[in-house]
């Protein structure tokens, strides 16, 4: 299950999410988080005018909150972010499927 999003994707074969962000200076690994040390999700769908997010939370961190500076941000985490990945309106509907994927397989806290 893959989601396309602005500067990358976001990957999950059922334990494994990995983001894979398009680089802009360096080029970062993909990063891997497991399913079941996910303990929130976040979606922001996309709309016309501006892009949405999806994020992940671990354990023991804080999600990144928005960055609301500027008319073109939407409010949504910044790039730096290895646990969220911004998407546009066309992949709200793959971002939605994926979220239930995930929120499927972590255990119940």
């Amino acid at each position: 299950m893959d989601v396309k999003g602005v500067l990358g994707q976001i990957s999950f074969d059922g334990e494994w999410i990995t983001i894979t962000k398009t680089p802009v200076g360096p080029k970062p690994a993909p990063i891997r988080i497991r399913a079941a040390d996910v303990t929130a999700s976040r979606y922001k769908p996309g709309s016309r005018l501006f892009h949405g997010y999806v994020q992940f939370v671990l354990p023991n961190s804080a999600p990144a909150p928005e960055k609301a500076t500027g008319s073109g941000s939407g409010g949504r985490p910044p790039y730096e972010d290895p646990y969220s990945l911004s998407i546009p309106r066309r992949s709200n509907e793959a971002a939605v499927k994926l979220i239930a994927a995930v929120e499927q397989a972590r255990p119940i806290r």
